[in-house]
């Protein structure tokens, strides 16, 4: 390990928590490359979609904390 990332290391975890996953969030996406615009373009329509259906009722929505429930009963 060089030693400018042992340093990056040690001072990073330093950092109160939030700024911690604030850098990891920008070091995970510099990983990412570029976004696809076809991808982004699909991903928002299909996020129109889902936001009219719920809009005009025809989804039955769950509450979170019942569908981590399921998740517990079904993963044991």
């Amino acid at each position: 390990m060089s030693n400018i990332l042992a340093e990056l290391k040690q001072k990073a975890a330093q950092l109160p928590e939030a700024e911690r996953a604030e850098l990891a969030l920008v070091l995970i996406e510099s990983l990412d490359g570029p976004a696809d615009a076809d991808v982004e373009e699909a991903w928002r329509v299909e996020i129109e979609h889902r936001v009219a259906q719920v809009e005009r009722g025809e989804v039955e929505l769950i509450p979170g904390d019942e569908v981590f429930e399921r998740l517990r009963r079904r993963l044991g």
